[in-house]
């Protein structure tokens, strides 16, 4: 089974590969955003495996943060200094 998590687009460069700084809950990851050339800032993307493989909108993305708080499966989202 493949999880993917929604994110949220907080910047894009346009280079060769396209890519986006993506906040999921606490913390802020390089993601491609090739399968999702309509993406834009803002907007919320489902990523697996560092892909963004689709967009959904906020009340989407916040009802599945919603379910994995419920299941306790946000820890490694948080921005944890070691």
């Amino acid at each position: 089974m493949c999880l993917g998590i929604p994110g949220e687009v907080l910047g894009i460069v346009e280079d060769d590969l396209r890519t986006g700084r993506v906040r999921f809950g606490g913390i802020v990851k390089n993601v491609c955003l090739v399968y999702v050339p309509e993406a834009a800032v803002g907007d919320f993307v489902v990523v697996h495996a560092g892909f963004a493989i689709s967009r959904l909108d906020r009340e989407s993305a916040a009802s599945v943060f919603a379910y994995l708080e419920a299941i306790d499966a946000t820890r490694e989202l948080e921005d944890v200094e070691r």
